[in-house]
């Protein structure tokens, strides 16, 4: 009997990569290798998950710890870049994808397999971003997509072909939620939340505590910074990943990190997604103030359209790219002397940044204060004037409002 061809899947032990195990033996007849990349998922205990795959019959199955890499290689370069999509977003789901592409490419490598297959939906964004990264990183594999070409249009339909097939699935009519969640934060779709008058359901939250349930007194966090990446909270050092575990926590008690919003997909889509990051949101927001103080103003105004760039680029599935190297080259620079304290304070569901500090501080109190010891040159302020309204004088004579020329239609 001939050798069968292997596909290795990126399989996360949901309702669709569940289907997709015994889909692709049953309907490909190829041997299945499953691979699961612990990118911080609520599941510390992975190992349910690789015992699923085998026990449905897959030849290989790995649960990868990808966390410390995830941080310190992808969330380290979106917190230089303030990475928001549509200035709201944290791209959490966006940010892991290149990394378990890259696994599942080395994998594919490894155990010589022709294919590698996702999950992901056909009008989604996560089929772009893993078909983008593999084809960057391996343009020869070949790519299946199941849910793109069979025959189980909705999720109900889904779980009937489980059950017939004897493929255990945790998702439920009665709770038919899609989630996505690592170290960044948890993405919730489908269900309920395809009305967008309808408010989120309350056991959608898990990272985030209700108003009700934080803490009636303010908290205090000072987040270190050194070269533009968190490195203690309230003065502990740690690691990049232990921070932001510590991070979740902090903000997820008191609340924060909620996000329910529009979102235009990259195939054209507005589609509308809820997301509970706490770290991803506390960390961006203490990291764009320090650099508030210590990048000047020109530097601020460019960096702030290369961000906007970032989070496309990277929302877009382009990680592996000239334009996301390019940028983070900048970011590199940029993020030199991006280091001290920033005191923020959080209650129930809100953050207020309330102190910040550097020793590369560009803010010169002298410069600055109104009282004694004020050194700014106030005589120089009339010819910098003159000089900076020069052409708005000039086009004001000749053709605008002091002209006294009426334009001509």
């Amino acid at each position: 009997m001939a050798e069968k061809e292997k596909v290795v899947l990126a399989y996360s032990g949901g309702l669709d990569t569940s289907v997709i195990v015994k889909w692709l033996q049953i309907e490909k007849n190829l041997d299945v290798i499953a691979i699961c990349g612990n990118v911080g998922q609520d599941e510390k205990d992975l190992s349910w998950i690789k015992q699923k795959a085998l026990d449905m019959g897959a030849i290989a199955s790995e649960a990868i710890d990808m966390r410390a890499e995830y941080a310190e290689k992808i969330l380290s370069k979106a917190i230089w870049a303030n990475g928001k999509y549509e200035g709201v977003y944290p791209l959490l789901s966006a940010l892991s994808r290149p990394l378990i592409s890259k696994h599942l490419v080395d994998i594919a490598h490894q155990y010589g397999a022709k294919y590698i297959a996702h999950g992901c939906t056909g009008k989604g964004n996560d089929q772009v971003r893993f078909e983008t990264c593999i084809r960057a990183l391996d343009p020869e594999l070949e790519i299946i997509a199941p849910v793109r070409e069979w025959d189980l249009t909705t999720r109900d339909s889904e779980m009937e072909w489980a059950e017939a097939n004897g493929v255990p699935v945790p998702t439920t009519k009665k709770k038919p939620y899609s989630i996505d969640d690592n170290l960044w934060g948890r993405a919730i779709e489908c269900g309920v939340l395809e009305d967008t008058w309808n408010k989120p359901p309350a056991d959608i939250w898990t990272m985030t505590n209700n108003l009700e349930d934080c803490p009636n007194e303010p908290e205090e966090v000072v987040i270190t910074f050194e070269e533009g990446i968190p490195t203690a909270i309230n003065g502990e050092k740690m690691d990049l990943l232990s921070l932001i575990i510590k991070a979740n926590e902090i903000a997820g008690r008191n609340g924060y990190g909620r996000i329910d919003m529009i979102e235009d997909r990259v195939v054209g889509i507005k589609s509308r997604e809820c997301y509970e990051c706490p770290a991803a949101l506390l960390l961006i927001q203490a990291h764009q103030t320090l650099e508030q103080l210590c990048l000047d103003a020109e530097t601020l105004k460019q960096k702030a359209k290369m961000d906007v760039e970032w989070a496309s680029t990277v929302y877009r599935g382009l990680w592996f790219s000239q334009n996301r190297n390019a940028i983070d080259a900048y970011n590199a620079y940029t993020q030199k002397f991006v280091t001290g304290d920033v005191r923020i304070i959080l209650c129930k569901g809100g953050l207020f940044v309330d102190g910040v500090r550097s020793a590369y501080s560009l803010y010169d109190y002298n410069l600055a204060t109104y009282d004694e010891g004020d050194t700014f040159d106030h005589t120089a302020a009339e010819g910098f004037i003159v000089l900076h309204g020069l052409q708005s004088k000039t086009w004001s004579k000749v053709q605008g409002p002091g002209s006294g020329l009426q334009p001509v239609h």
